[in-house]
């Protein structure tokens, strides 16, 4: 019987590792505050909406891989981070009397984005995956969140909705974090150069309104019922 990946991968993760995916947290996490805030739910639904934000796309990714225990359940204290920081943006917000908009939510989505597909694209490199493998491991952490986090606000994704690049910025920076390993950078270089590519390419969408072209149904189609 093969050995399973939860004894092969090392759950240790280095500094680098850990401060990228600690600042990640933070920034999806914010983007389910802001998102919950929209939505006007009360102060467990915004928690529970900014740990799905936070946490979804790790999960999905470490059970793909097979990883026990999830990094959040290794790791609890990430958990009352998260409920702390809920509960500060939440006191904060009201205090400044803050408007949350989507716009406002973006740019910490954006930033989390990156992070998080480095991360994500590195574990799937340390688990021994071929490249696009990797990638997609990397999309899928950074991804996967804001899709929960969205559907469980009752919004398509926006991840697969609003036409500007989303998931193709992360595909992007996994390549930018492949090619920084096949380069030789040092670990915390090549996560800077893919989280620095990723969110660039985002931010840059979003600012010039970059679009993909939508499905356009042609006349011949009949109605949908």
């Amino acid at each position: 019987m093969k050995e399973s990946i939860t004894n092969t991968v090392p759950w240790a993760l280095s500094q680098s590792q850990i401060a990228v995916e600690a600042v990640a947290t933070i920034a999806f996490a914010l983007s389910g505050v802001i998102e919950g805030a929209r939505k006007r739910l009360d102060a467990v639904g915004i928690c529970v909406v900014a740990g799905l934000a936070a946490f979804g796309g790790g999960t999905v990714r470490d059970i793909l891989l097979d990883r026990r225990p999830l990094f959040w359940v290794q790791h609890a204290g990430w958990v009352w981070a998260l409920l702390v920081l809920c509960v500060g943006a939440m006191l904060f917000m009201r205090a400044r009397h803050l408007e949350p908009t989507e716009r406002a939510m973006q740019w910490p989505d954006a930033l989390g984005l990156g992070l998080f597909t480095a991360a994500g694209t590195q574990i799937g490199i340390d688990a021994g995956m071929p490249a696009v493998v990797a990638v997609i491991l990397g999309m899928v952490t950074a991804v996967f969140g804001g899709v929960l986090r969205d559907v469980v606000c009752k919004e398509i994704p926006r991840a697969f909705s609003d036409h500007r690049p989303y998931a193709i910025c992360s595909f992007f920076g996994g390549w930018v974090m492949l090619a920084a390993h096949a380069a030789a950078l040092p670990q915390w270089a090549a996560l800077l150069a893919a989280a620095g590519a990723t969110t660039a390419l985002r931010v840059a969408a979003v600012l010039l309104d970059w679009r993909l072209p939508a499905w356009q149904a042609s006349d011949s189609e009949p109605p949908r019922r």
